[in-house]
Parts: structure tokens; C-alpha cells; sequence
């Protein structure tokens, strides 16, 4: 009797465990769909595409939505293949992840509406407007003497991370030329204050120590300011003190994208 018992249990167990081999197994082999967009192809799981009830996506991979197919039987979506990966990477993460820098909020916009993606739509269009809204305010750095405020360069922009940009740049430079000397400079959100400013005998406003250490002229930081913007892609706008005849010996300068 016991024997028999035991017989029974060592089947009941092999059952089960074949069993929950068959569920692991089916697990591992979730289908897996290759979207020909716009000729690139993405290679995606089914719970992904459908994960929105009512989209595009899942109206196409439940048959509800009628998609032609590519020579290689993937279904073919006439649409924008770079920017579908940040579709798909919303469809996988549930909220709108962008790289850095990224500047096609219009057409991402017009994408999502494409694939019936209304919380997707919403995100990137609130993104668009907060992008349009900080495009509109002008952040400014100013360089000065602490003695004197009417002395040093000012730089007004309409994108803030250029303002930090070029604030780091300075920062760094001054960090190693003045190494030792905190002192010498302070730093607030907008301004940089340097403890001497002191004019060479040519005009040229040197950024100076106490004791004669340069760091660097203004005028240097001009060039290196516009160079900058130029590689970022802004345009020197104007400079706001015209009364001084040139760039070089402005007081201002502003950018514009």
C-alpha cells in the first residue's frame, strides 16, 4: 500500500513538473512580429504592439485593421522609420523618453496621432509647448567686476541650456588658471564676478589676480562665446550696445536660433 502511494506521488509530481515545463516553454516562445516601417524593420513582441487597446498597432496585429505586407511577408506601415522607435520606445516604457537635443517634436506629434496614441500625443505636444514657451525667455550670463558691474561682457540667449554651456565653459577655465584661489571669483545663477578686472594699456580688459595671473580678455571670451553658438547652431542676432562700433568692443552680445 505504501508502495502504491508512493508510486502515485512520484507520477503526480512528474506530471506537474512536466506541466510547468510545457508553461515555461511557452513562456520562452511568445510571438515575436517584424514591422517593416518605412523600410526599417522592427522586430517587437505581440503584448507590446497591442498593449493599447484602440491603437493602430493593435487594430493591425488583431486583424481588426487591414496593413499591406513587404516582399518577406512583415507587415508594412507607410510611415516615418526613424521616429517609430520612439513610438515603440513608449509602447515598451509607458511614458515618452527623447534623447537630448531632440527637435522634432512636430512631426513626433503627427506620428502619434498617426497610431492613435492619444497619451502619447498629449505628452510630446505638452513637451512642444513648454520647448516654444522657454524659446520665448531670454536667459542671460553676466561677466563682471565685482568692483565695478559696468565693466565686463554680457550675453543674452533664448535657449538656457547654451547659457550653461558657456557658464561652464568660463567656470572651468577660470577653476584652472586661478587653481588655489577661490577667492578671486564668485559665481551666482546668472553672473560671474571676478575680483579684478583691470585695463591693459591698449584698452583691452584683462581678467586678472592681484598678482598679475592672467586668465584671459574679454575679448577672447567673445570669440570663444560666438564660436560656440555658431557650432550650436544660433546666429548672432545683433550686438545690444551698437554705440560701440564692433563686436570686438561691445559689451553684449546676443543669439538666436
Amino acid at each position: 500500500m505504501e508502495r502504491k502511494t508512493n508510486r502515485r506521488e512520484k507520477e503526480h509530481e512528474e506530471k506537474h513538473n512536466f506541466s510547468e515545463g510545457n508553461e515555461e516553454g511557452k513562456n520562452c516562445k511568445m510571438p515575436l512580429i517584424t514591422l517593416n516601417v518605412g523600410g526599417y524593420l522592427y522586430i517587437t513582441q505581440k503584448q507590446t504592439l497591442t498593449k493599447y487597446p484602440e491603437s493602430f498597432l493593435e487594430g493591425v496585429v488583431n486583424g481588426k485593421i487591414v496593413c499591406p505586407f513587404d516582399a518577406d511577408g512583415h507587415y508594412f506601415i507607410d510611415r516615418d522609420g526613424l521616429l517609430f522607435r520612439h513610438i515603440l520606445n513608449f509602447l515598451r516604457n509607458g511614458e515618452l523618453l527623447l534623447p537630448e537635443g531632440f527637435r522634432e517634436n512636430q512631426l513626433l506629434a503627427q506620428e502619434a496621432d498617426f497610431f492613435q496614441l492619444k497619451m502619447l500625443a498629449d505628452a510630446v505636444k505638452s513637451r512642444w509647448e513648454k520647448e516654444q514657451l522657454a524659446s520665448r525667455e531670454t536667459t542671460f550670463l553676466e561677466i563682471t567686476d565685482s568692483h565695478d558691474r559696468s565693466q565686463g561682457l554680457r550675453i543674452f540667449c533664448n535657449a538656457p541650456d547654451f547659457i550653461a554651456k558657456i557658464k561652464s565653459r568660463i567656470v572651468l577655465v577660470s577653476k584652472s588658471r586661478l587653481d588655489g584661489f577661490p577667492e578671486e571669483f564668485s559665481i551666482s545663477s546668472n553672473i560671474i564676478q571676478f575680483k579684478y578686472f583691470i585695463k591693459s594699456e591698449n584698452g583691452t580688459r584683462l581678467v586678472l589676480k592681484e598678482d598679475n595671473t592672467f586668465v584671459c580678455t574679454l575679448e577672447t571670451l567673445k570669440f570663444e562665446a560666438i564660436m560656440m553658438a555658431l557650432k550650436c547652431g544660433f546666429r548672432l542676432l545683433t550686438s545690444l550696445d551698437c554705440s560701440k562700433g564692433s563686436i570686438v568692443h561691445s559689451d553684449a552680445l546676443h543669439f538666436i536660433k
